[in-house]
């Protein structure tokens, strides 16, 4: 194979410096190793099932009946107790092996860049640069710092000798720092990897499975494979050997052995330079009026009553096709004949309308473009924009002063299109999934929207099997659906598909027994289990920990779970590792024997002291040889072993400038989670804490393995009951969802635009693809992208997220989702199409990386300069004449307030009643979270329901929901005689004024007058009355709209309740922070100057 190219001035240091991570806790290195037999027959046997035989397969387990007996309890590593003590491994086999490579090995420095932590900023500035900006305002456009995530050709850079080591291209690259995401190879040549052989052949009969997360197979050990952040792309269409010196077939659909991400899912690079269209303006357009897609594909969802419309309903009626280009003259006279709604062209003045809030729940705005390409284009709860005018030059954006970035929602639950075909057409140069906004030049070609390259359509692509119609490629369901899923054929795998795993690690201390949790958390496992996704193939376990590790042998055969202790955690070890995670079918019954007696074995225990880093140890090293979910429970703060954290928080200085505890207070869980990610495992922590538990440090473990952060405070099953409702809910939902496995996320964007920053809880593997070992359907993502070529020659852009998972059955699927978005030259028109739903998400994200790596009062004080530069931009450019008050556009009317609620939101208020542990959580959510979560949580929504009626009603499979109007987030609108229903997202709050109607307090609340009313009063009675039956009706459905449990707070005038309630009327002036109109009138002042 050929040496890659990689440019001359990265040195090895420097080389390193891109790694999201350090070296794996255990001292493992991050290694690769040559690729063996890369050329695959398609002619294999189609038998299923693994071979233990295949070094990328699964080792084969034990035999369950090998095992010598154990007593039921039986001690490890100590002298406590009676039983075997023993000072190493019972198995012969470590899971830890060192590694098996020779030659030198590269060591991954610590992290500065997913860790925002790590690298400091410049005071008032989100974004890295040599040129700072102003202090205090974010700089939105992206520094050159020479090649950038731009998928087309760059000029060859200088090679490196034959024998030089190439480490310091296995690169982890990071969203942080863009001197980090430069590391380019040449097009045409292959890494030479350093990996145990793969597989001279794989089973077609097996289901398609992923590569692991770039690691080596599982027996080894956790090694993360370290992946070229650009490896080459996967076959072409028209050529015998691809750019890797692949041989594949002229087809997709060819058999090829991979050995990274980059090139399974395909890398962004145009490898093939010399094919890209020369004559980009004449023809740089997408095809309009697609004939629609047949009657028997409109298999979506229908949509939900009082939702907006999804895009997923597919029209119907066919169309002539014509063989005829699109060109751009043809498509610009179609859009001069578009007229913008009037209403967009309002200017407001906000001192004289501040009641800018609509009465319904506020829509995103629709892209300005043809009807024909809008009604194909993408749902914008899946993918939306920032900006749905996209400026042509990086100028123009920098003066409109707003971010351009994505929001996305790719796992949501949704009903729609699988594809089944055995080709997957994508352009052969960028690699972009063919999609209803590509032009087909006539039947046998099409022009890729992304790099505009024109592809041929493979013979199959021509025949439609649903209408069984030849010849007519733009009917079919890739090219009518902007979201469609496809069956992967196992060129996407480099293994076979992993087994669901499930595993459960309880901290099972003093104090958590005390909370009474482990009750809850068993009886959900009892009652959800045969819910749990997966197949006959689904595993299971179970750890306990307080000072020691406890492991639980389901053997099959066994009478009763054995607990084994591990007593020396400071080399912890797995005694049993083929009995410990045991198929969930053929264990069931002792697994059932296990969750009703775990509650009761620890009732009288003594101990305190809680070792979670050795505990996650053990998990990881149990789960590491095949991936999965690592669920851990933990009630404190962690006191032994590895990973043990001291107290931070000082109540007083709670709300300081500089808060310095946003940061880790050890790496130990961020280098864990690396490791995890890298054996395609992720943690997702629930926290049950009344006291100060460091989520800042222990965080990390789910950040950066893609888990999620659950977090209870002051759980206590007597105490606090409302806590024990929730998590039982929450956690119905946790078990029951739809999971991914070994998923990796790739984003995509028309040429001249490139993606800079992520955000959410993911690795970057390498420039733009993101590691995620699970995908679960409530999780969202951000990203921020910058103009990078002017896009002058072209009327439309394009972006696509494709998604590669592993479904809970063992399939390997690609879930695509496309968005088109019109090219504007006039700041007006900038303006005019801006989401400013989508903009205070965005603002929200970087924010909180602002908090970390600056501070909070620097966070703050940016995302006040964010309105008030865009505003002065607006302006100063766009408005015709200088007018007295604070002149907006009318798509930014809501900006302002949007930005003041986010100011008092928990992560970024001011004050001392926010406790740090919350302030963290409240920031994990707003990276974490769907933008219409993290709005509702934002803005709450206020409603006035003592007297709610079926007038303009919803009605949902024979249920009638009310439609009470939103009201303004002030006191202003409350009054004595109503009560209010405030939905703040993760809790619902009814506040029942004094005077409230003696109707509404017996017939919905079932007392007798206002004093009746309880303190603690969190649920409604179900009444025979139709008040009643309104009232639980609207409460449900907004319960419905989410995956989370919102308990709900009956608040009277003199309960506790009532400040949080205040707290959330953000247009009303607090302790700490300004009212609405006086926000306004400082806005009004710095615009002015």
């Amino acid at each position: 194979m050929a040496q890659p190219r990689i440019p001359a001035a990265r040195s090895a240091a420097a080389g390193l410096q891109a790694q999201n991570g350090a070296a794996s806790a255990s001292g493992s290195p991050y290694t690769n190793g040559p690729v063996q037999n890369t050329l695959m027959s398609s002619q294999v046997s189609s038998s299923q099932g693994y071979d233990s035989q295949l070094p990328g397969s699964y080792p084969r387990p034990m035999p369950a009946k090998t095992l010598n007996p154990f007593s039921a309890q039986s001690n490890y590593g100590g002298s406590q107790g009676p039983g075997q003590t023993l000072t190493s491994p019972l198995v012969t086999s470590s899971p830890l092996p060192p590694s098996l490579h020779s030659g030198p090995v590269p060591r991954m420095p610590l992290s500065t860049s997913q860790n925002p932590a790590a690298a400091p900023m410049p005071s008032g500035s989100f974004l890295p640069g040599t040129n700072p900006p102003p202090p205090l305002s974010w700089q939105y456009n992206y520094p050159s710092t020479g090649p950038q995530t731009n998928h087309f050709p760059h000029v060859a850079q200088p090679t490196i000798p034959e024998n030089t080591n190439l480490t310091t291209d296995h690169q982890y690259v990071s969203s942080g720092d863009p001197a980090l995401q430069t590391s380019f190879k040449k097009p045409g040549s292959a890494l030479p990897l350093q990996n145990p052989p793969l597989p001279p052949t794989f089973q077609p009969g097996a289901p398609p499975g992923p590569p692991p997360a770039g690691g080596p197979p599982p027996s080894r050990g956790p090694m993360l494979q370290k992946t070229p952040p650009r490896a080459a792309l996967p076959p072409s269409l028209n050529s015998a050997v691809n750019q890797e010196g692949i041989t594949s077939n002229a087809n997709n659909g060819s058999m090829v052995a991979h050995s990274t991400y980059d090139e399974i899912e395909g890398g962004g690079f145009l490898a093939t330079p010399q094919h890209v269209n020369q004559n980009p303006r004449t023809s740089r357009s997408v095809g309009s009026a697609y004939p629609s897609l047949p009657p028997g594909y409109q298999n979506s969802a229908p949509p939900v009553a009082g939702m907006p419309p999804s895009s997923l309903n597919y029209p119907s009626g066919p169309q002539a096709f014509t063989q005829t280009p699109l060109g751009a003259n043809h498509l610009t006279a179609s859009m001069s004949g578009l007229s913008l709604h009037p209403e967009g062209l309002r200017v407001v003045n906000l001192l004289q309308e501040r009641n800018m809030l609509p009465s319904t729940p506020l829509q995103p705005p629709v892209p300005n473009l043809l009807e024909d390409i809008q009604k194909l284009n993408c749902n914008p709860e899946l993918f939306r924009c920032t900006l749905t005018s996209v400026p042509q030059s990086q100028a123009l954006l920098n003066k409109a002063k707003l971010p351009l970035g994505l929001l996305l929602h790719p796992f949501k639950d949704l009903v729609l299109p699988v594809v089944t075909s055995s080709t997957i057409v994508r352009c052969r140069s960028c690699r972009t999934y063919i999609n209803p906004f590509v032009s087909f030049l006539d039947q046998r070609r099409w022009k890729c929207n992304l790099c505009y390259r024109v592809n041929d359509v493979p013979e199959e692509f021509m025949y439609n099997p649903l209408t069984r119609v030849y010849g007519e490629p733009h009917k079919r369901p890739e090219v009518q659906n902007a979201t469609i899923e496809f069956m992967a054929p196992s060129e996407y795998m480099l293994r076979p598909p992993q087994p669901p795993v499930y595993l459960f690690v309880f901290d099972v201390s003093h104090n958590a027994i005390e909370t009474g949790y482990l009750n809850s958390v068993c009886q959900s496992l009892l009652d959800n289990l045969d819910l749990l996704p997966g197949n006959t193939r689904t595993k299971i376990g179970f750890i306990t920990f307080d000072s020691t590790i406890h492991f639980y042998s389901l053997q099959e055969g066994l009478s009763q779970p054995q607990m084994l202790i591990v007593s020396d955690i400071d080399d912890v070890f797995i005694p049993m590792p083929e009995n410990l995670l045991v198929n969930l079918n053929e264990s069931k019954e002792l697994v059932q024997d296990l969750l009703k007696t775990l509650p009761q074995m620890f009732t009288k225990t003594l101990e305190t002291q809680s070792a979670l880093g050795p505990a996650l140890q053990a998990a990881f090293k149990l789960i590491s040889p095949t991936g999965g979910r690592m669920s851990v429970f933990q009630t404190q703060l962690p006191t032994l072993g590895v990973g043990a954290l001291k107290p931070r928080e000082e109540p007083n200085q709670r709300s300081s400038a500089k808060e310095i505890h946003l940061t880790p207070s050890t790496d130990f869980y961020k280098k864990l989670a690396l490791d995890c990610s890298g054996q395609q495992a992720a943690v997702d922590l629930f926290l049950l804490s009344g006291q100060y538990s460091d989520l800042a440090s222990l965080g990390c473990i789910s950040r950066y393995s893609a888990g999620s952060v659950y977090y209870y405070p002051s759980y206590h099953h007597q105490h606090n009951p409302v806590q024990v409702q929730k998590l039982q809910k929450e956690l119905h939902r946790y078990l029951t969802r739809k999971i991914g496995f070994e998923a990796v996320m790739r984003i995509r964007c028309t040429k001249g635009l490139s993606i800079h920053t992520f955000h959410g809880n993911f690795f970057v593997r390498s420039t733009d693809l993101l590691s995620l070992p699970n995908v679960n359907p409530d999780a969202g993502y951000a990203v921020q992208m910058s103009v990078e070529e002017s896009l002058t020659d072209t009327q439309l852009v394009s972006f696509q997220s494709a998604l590669l998972y592993t479904s809970s059955k063992g399939e390997r699927r690609i879930r695509v989702h496309t968005l088109c978005l019109p090219v504007v030259s006039t700041l007006n028109e900038v303006f005019l199409g801006a989401d400013v739903q989508a903009i205070s998400g965005l603002l929200a994200n970087m924010a909180v990386d602002r908090s970390v790596t600056a501070s909070l009062s620097d966070a703050r004080d940016a995302l006040v300069n964010a309105v008030i530069d865009s505003l002065s931009a607006y302006r100063a450019s766009v408005l015709s004449s200088q007018q007295p008050g604070l002149m907006v556009p009318f798509s930014l009317r809501l900006f302002p307030l949007f930005v003041l609620a986010l100011l008092k939101q928990k992560s970024f208020q001011t004050g001392t009643n926010v406790r740090l542990d919350e302030r963290i959580f409240a920031m994990c959510q707003v990276k974490n979270q769907p933008l219409v979560h993290l709005m509702l949580t934002t803005h709450p929504s206020l409603y006035r329901v003592d007297n709610l009626s079926d007038e303009g009603a919803l009605n949902i499979n024979d249920r009638t929901i009310p439609q009470p109007p939103i009201l303004q987030l002030s006191v202003e609108k409350l009054s004595r005689d109503g009560a209010f229903l405030m939905d703040a997202g993760a809790v619902l709050m009814l506040w029942v004024g004094r005077n409230c109607s003696q109707n509404f307090l017996s017939q919905v609340l079932g007392v007798q007058n206002y004093a009746s009313i309880p303190q603690t009063m969190t649920d409604l009675p179900e009444l025979d009355t139709p008040e009643s039956a309104r009232m639980i009706a609207f409460i449900s459905w907004l319960r419905e709209q989410r995956p989370f449990f919102p308990i709900l707070y009956v608040i009277r005038e003199e309960s506790l309740m009532k400040a949080a309630f205040l707290q959330n009327l953000v247009e009303d002036r607090t302790e700490s922070a300004l009212s609405y109109y006086e926000f306004l009138l400082h806005i009004q002042q710095q615009v002015n100057k």
